[in-house]
């Protein structure tokens, strides 16, 4: 190329790059990102019993573990016995955790005693539960054993014959922790 050439060709660079700046001027700033949804952040409330400083209802985000839970119901006492808790289970909205005390074992509600386990209760003893005949019981036990533990009591609903009034009647006597 010979000098002519190249001068053309840098004017032809440098009128290009002008209208380039003129016309387009600075690209605008993207605006931020906004990320919606249809509902807003819920917290999962969860019932935390026995041995915490602090037993009762707390919240926490959703995704949280059990160990989360008890952290927020004040964390463990000196006298909790912590090796019966799955501390990385999630919990679900509903959920009780129960923190039992060393040496205090678990009720299965078989002794007639206090309210009847679901994850590990008979046939027979779930018949102990106001409202449930053999027909219920072998319903639960079958429910059980198809689909896996029941999470929270609520899950009864699930099971072929139990509705809101019948959950009701049977609420207070039994446990899923």
């Amino acid at each position: 190329m010979d000098r002519v050439q190249w001068m053309v060709a840098a004017a032809v660079l440098l009128v290009a790059g002008l209208a380039g700046w003129w016309f387009g001027g600075s690209p605008a700033p993207a605006p931020p990102l906004r990320v919606t949804s249809s509902a807003p952040d819920a917290l999962v409330t969860v019932h935390v019993a026995g041995e915490v400083a602090a037993p009762g209802l707390v919240e926490v985000p959703p995704g949280a573990r059990v160990a989360d839970a008890v952290s927020a119901a004040g964390g463990l006492l000196e006298s909790a016995d912590a090796t019966g808790l799955n501390l990385a289970a999630p919990v679900v909205d509903g959920q009780q955790v129960v923190v039992r005390a060393v040496g205090e074992l678990p009720s299965d509600g078989a002794d007639g005693a206090g309210p009847v386990h679901l994850n590990t209760a008979s046939a027979s003893d779930l018949e102990r539960i106001a409202g449930v005949g053999p027909v219920l019981a072998a319903r639960i036990v079958e429910h059980r054993e198809t689909n896996g533990p029941f999470v929270v009591v609520e899950d009864l609903l699930d099971v072929s014959g139990i509705g809101e009034a019948k959950l009701s009647a049977m609420r207070d006597g039994v446990v899923v922790p």
